[in-house]
């Protein structure tokens, strides 16, 4: 049978079902999407394809899924550091996005995002930030995946003036998108603290009608809890209950700062996780409890938040980051093994963003978004388990090679659809810009 593509590696993590490692398999791709996986010298017998990659020394795994950014504030990465949050957002970036943010600023710095994210294995993308369209767009010329988050917030920014145009400009690019097969949308209220209650229960009625998720920080700091507290009477979740936004469509980010009945109520509606452990340690906002949360059955997938405040777009130092500091924090070295932090980068995060029967595991049927990690190297020799080696082991620079919808965006670590100097040009442009004020 003719076919597309053939990639054959010396060991394949389908992610579904779990407990699988695969030896010396292939991966069989036609018209963008995952035909057969079978031993490779059974797909060798049977499949004849147009092209063929060898990768005898590679694990092949799900391309992973950053399920919280803000793409453009690459250009704002090394900015402002060592700082808490609250001083760091107000006296630092949004001033800085008061008088750069632009569409120009937006289309560049998802660029560099994009770049960061394809050469470190990750295929899709969570995004929470203005000109959704832009990020959109650039995303999508250069073949990736993403969901773009249709922001809203009380005060006026260089994207909308009022909260009605904030709607207005969301729904069109909703429109714009509906149908792109690399795009889809959610609805973005900053947080609890920035979004007023009436725009609250706008969201939670037209999220139903559109059928998006809605995608969130909340909980992130003591202080956010402790204002909502004196301003309401109660916790920013059980305020987001009483105006309807708790369900499984809600992906809260953070969530550094749970009571048990907080995790209660996120039981009860099948919130999603959204776990950002190297940007809640480097801003010293907290630690969300995700094995607690895993136990109870609480959807918890990984992101990275924006490189303004991590400072990278790196998901392998993500789940190494996110194992550690569980077994840290309950003293239990079995807490978030290998597995568990690659299912909450790949069929977790699917499952959050509702993408689950396109993305997130190596499946017949599922969009071949494939990433390859080359294991020979004197980082990650020898090799007893590729799971533990990859996530204990291997940093970014050890994928090779990514495809998306069977596209190969990826190539021996170079970009196929970007420009690596002119990126650097771009981001030096910038550098010099926002330097000299």
């Amino acid at each position: 049978m003719n076919v597309d593509i053939i990639i054959s590696g010396r060991w394949l993590i389908p992610v579904e079902p779990e407990d699988r490692i695969l030896e010396k398999h292939a991966i069989v791709i036609n018209e963008g999407r995952i035909l057969d996986i079978l031993p490779t010298v059974d797909a060798n017998n049977q499949y004849h394809p147009k092209k063929q990659h060898d990768m005898n020394s590679h694990v092949l795994i799900p391309g992973l899924i950053n399920t919280h950014t803000h793409a453009a504030m690459s250009l704002f990465k090394g900015l402002a550091d060592d700082m808490p949050l609250m001083d760091w957002l107000n006296n630092h970036i949004w001033p800085a996005e008061t008088k750069f943010v632009n569409q120009q600023f937006i289309a560049d710095g998802t660029r560099l995002a994009v770049a960061e994210m394809i050469r470190g294995g990750i295929t899709c993308f969570n995004d929470m930030y203005f000109f959704p369209d832009v990020t959109a767009e650039v995303a999508a010329s250069v073949g990736m995946r993403v969901c773009v988050g249709l922001i809203v917030i009380d005060f006026p920014t260089a994207w909308a003036n009022d909260s009605q145009e904030y709607f207005d400009k969301g729904q069109q690019v909703h429109d714009q998108f509906r149908h792109h097969p690399l795009i889809e949308t959610a609805f973005a209220p900053h947080a609890p603290y920035s979004v007023s209650d009436h725009p609250l229960e706008k969201i939670a009625v037209l999220a139903e009608e559109l059928d998006i998720p809605i995608h969130m920080h909340v909980h992130e700091t003591g202080f956010e809890v402790q204002k909502s507290q004196e301003e309401y009477g109660m916790s920013p979740l059980k305020r987001l209950e009483k105006l309807g936004l708790l369900s499984q469509r809600l992906l809260a980010v953070h969530m550094t700062q749970l009571q048990d009945s907080d995790i209660e109520l996120l039981h009860k509606y099948n919130v999603n996780v959204l776990h950002c452990p190297e940007s809640n340690l480097k801003l010293a906002a907290g630690f969300c409890p995700a094995n607690t949360l895993l136990k109870h059955g609480i959807n918890v997938a990984l992101g990275t938040d924006g490189s303004a405040s991590n400072n990278n777009l790196d998901m392998l130092g993500e789940m190494r980051s996110a194992s550690f500091m569980s077994k840290g924090l309950e003293k239990d070295p079995t807490v978030l093994p290998a597995m568990e932090v690659l299912k909450m980068a790949t069929i977790n995060a699917a499952r959050a963003l509702d993408m689950a029967e396109i993305v997130g595991s190596l499946s017949i049927g599922k969009s071949a978004d494939v990433v390859a990690v080359n294991l020979d190297s004197i980082e990650s020799m020898p090799v007893y388990d590729p799971i533990s080696q990859l996530i204990y082991a291997c940093d970014r620079s050890q994928v090779s090679d990514v495809w998306v919808a069977g596209k190969q965006i990826l190539t021996h670590r170079v970009l196929t659809t970007m420009e690596e100097n002119q990126l650097r040009h771009i981001a030096g442009n910038w550098q010099a810009r926002i330097t000299s004020g």
